[in-house]
């Protein structure tokens, strides 16, 4: 579809000119538009290579540091893939990079899954706030969310740790499967039909 394939298109102009078989069109683009996600996912993951912003590791070893020690450590694979995309925001959105990450991840994960990335870059400031002048304890405002312990428990044993050049890592070809499997059926959208509709 990217590669310039001529498509069947929609003939309107303006949304009220939409007819069924226009929108048929257009979901039927989307559907194979969103099939191709997971491959989209690698390709910025890729992008994360040689970035290092000044850690010891590229932004690219670190997500696959964070996912490698998620994995080893029993977490389901919903979670593993969290784990792996937690900073793939990072080059487009460097001052919110959880909150895209997030957004990316929300229709394929659970609500825990999806607030622990949402809300892993505050979570994080535990470990380094204090030394840029930022309160490092930002996150006892969510003291007492659901979720809050299992942020903490990511942040701690899986994303803070992940800066270690001799760490053995898995491969980036190591979590594609369980990428594809999660990234590839939305469980929650606003263009999900509701059941039996």
């Amino acid at each position: 579809m990217a590669d310039g394939e001529d498509h069947p298109r929609a003939r309107f102009h303006a949304m009220t000119e939409g007819t069924a078989e226009d929108w048929g069109i257009i979901a039927q683009a989307a559907g194979e538009y969103g099939r191709e996600l997971p491959d989209r996912l690698i390709k910025h993951l890729q992008l994360l290579q040689g970035d290092c912003g000044g850690f010891a590791v590229d932004r690219l070893e670190h997500s696959l540091q964070t996912a490698t020690r998620a994995h080893l450590a029993g977490e389901d694979e919903e979670y593993v893939v969290c784990a792996l995309l937690h900073d793939i925001g990072d080059i487009l959105g460097p001052r919110n990079h959880a909150d895209i990450a997030a957004a990316i991840v929300q229709p394929f994960v659970s609500e825990a899954n999806h607030w622990m990335v949402a809300n892993h870059a505050i979570f994080q400031g535990y470990y380094f706030f204090h030394h840029l002048g930022l309160d490092r304890d930002m996150r006892e405002a969510f003291r007492g969310h659901p979720h809050f312990e299992r942020t903490a428990k990511f942040c701690h044993q899986y994303d803070q740790p992940a800066f270690d050049p001799a760490y053995e890592t898995l491969p980036l070809e190591a979590f594609e499967p369980m990428l594809r499997r999660v990234m590839s059926t939305p469980k929650r959208s606003i263009y999900l039909r509701a059941a039996g509709g």
